[in-house]
């Protein structure tokens, strides 16, 4: 059943419950990888990787909802939701690049950089309704970004290439 539009605005494809759940899923989703990366007191922290994978799930909704409005069942219009996927990639790695900084011989931020980008893959899926690859592909992340923290702690340290 294809949307309408009325005085208000359109009415959704989706139930509006189920735009609820994508949504508050995404969020818990890019809150748990966030609050690791401000645990860890990163720049991109808790309300970065928040927005991030919310706007991307927001992304995805939009590109369900605008496949099935009348205003695009035109031939006229030449529709390719893949195009709103590209754009959010494309702006998530826009964004994650800001946070990769050279300094003094080193690289920082790369982890929080893949972070929002992976944040931002979340919000897709979730707000596509694949909320359970979202889910599931968190714990991954987690399991990455704690876990494997544990095991980089116990080996030992770089011999400092000065000395």
């Amino acid at each position: 059943m294809p949307a309408e539009l009325n005085s208000f605005g359109s009415a959704t494809f989706l139930e509006l419950s189920a735009i609820i759940v994508r949504l508050l899923i995404a969020m818990a989703c890019g809150a748990a990888i966030g609050v690791e990366r401000e645990w860890k007191s990163h720049a991109a922290g808790l309300r970065t990787h928040i927005l991030v994978c919310l706007s991307a799930a927001i992304v995805a909704i939009l590109t369900i909802e605008i496949a099935h409005h009348n205003a695009f069942n035109e031939n006229e219009v030449r529709l390719d939701p893949i195009r709103l996927i590209e754009a959010v990639t494309a702006g998530v790695a826009f964004l994650a690049a800001g946070m990769i900084v050279y300094a003094k011989g080193e690289v920082h931020g790369l982890t929080t950089g893949a972070g929002l980008w992976f944040a931002g893959a979340i919000g897709l899926s979730c707000g596509l309704g694949f909320w359970q690859i979202g889910l599931i592909a968190t714990g991954f992340a987690l399991s990455v970004l704690w876990l494997l923290r544990v095991i980089e702690n116990k080996l030992p340290e770089k011999p400092d290439e000065n000395e």
